[in-house]
């Protein structure tokens, strides 16, 4: 894998729901894999609880270890105990304010379905000083870029499909450009017949057994009628020759999964 030294990464967890064991913390594993097929070491991560204090303390925790990347989840809402962006401010002693473009993204979330801001939805573009808005394709809170200390601190949500949306667009691409040099190499699979629901314990269990690869599934059927899955396969490397030998195993098994449900495939 293509990990470097000096390209330290930390996960920072925001959640009561977590702790409490009633949501599992899946987002760590999803943004893991990432990082790390990134070229990213992950160093290190917390769970802490939606109280203004211990989360400061876990940005200021990974900033002293010396993390170059710091990605948390959760808390970004508009509600009373979304404390992840105040302590954030708490932890890098700066003040929040209201951005004016993440006040603009909020308000075009809202007004589109006829509703007014309130102060609770305005809290949401209250952001430190300094820090810019990341959009949100698929929620309302945006998710929150800033630079401190030569380290890139990214906030984004908690819900899942939130939090992926915003990662692949915005976040990947910074951490593509600003990370460690490694080798990419990719592949695609299409298969008909077989719904998503059934086929994504199999893409769990390809990329486990394969291990450096990230498999996504893009459905282009409906679900119940004539399912239609693409799958993006990538892998990367510190040489070319090993992702794309990734690649192909991962392919490989990923279309023996496939076939033993059925499913028709095209390559």
């Amino acid at each position: 894998m293509g990990l470097a030294e000096g390209f330290d990464a930390w996960l920072i967890t925001v959640g009561n729901e977590i702790l409490i064991g009633k949501t599992v913390n899946s987002n760590f594993a999803w943004l893991g894999r990432k990082l790390t097929l990134l070229g990213y070491r992950v160093k290190g991560g917390i769970i802490v609880p939606d109280i203004l204090e211990d989360i400061s303390w876990a940005f200021k925790t990974a900033l002293a270890r010396g993390a170059r990347v710091i990605i948390s989840t959760g808390g970004l809402g508009p509600t009373f105990d979304d404390k992840t962006v105040e302590g954030l401010a708490l932890a890098l002693n700066v003040e929040l304010q209201i951005n004016e473009r993440a006040l603009k993204m909020v308000e075009e979330k809202y007004s589109k379905r006829g509703l007014p801001l309130t102060e609770a939805r305005i809290k949401m573009a209250k952001l430190p000083k300094g820090a810019t808005p990341l959009p949100n394709p698929i929620g309302t809170a945006p998710g929150v870029h800033i630079v401190i200390m030569g380290c890139d601190i990214f906030l984004l949500p908690g819900v899942p499909r939130e939090m992926e949306a915003i990662f692949e667009a915005y976040v990947e691409p910074i951490l593509r450009e600003k990370g460690p040099k490694v080798y990419f190499a990719e592949a695609r699979v299409k298969s008909y017949g077989v719904p998503e629901s059934e086929i994504a314990p199999l893409i769990w269990k390809a990329m486990k057994d394969t291990g450096n690869v990230y498999i996504k599934s893009h459905p282009q059927g409906a679900e119940l009628g004539v399912p239609i899955l693409e799958f993006h396969i990538t892998a990367s490397s510190r040489s070319p020759e090993e992702a794309i030998k990734s690649v192909e195993k991962a392919r490989e098994k990923l279309i023996e999964y496939l076939k033993t449900k059925g499913a028709r495939i095209e390559e």
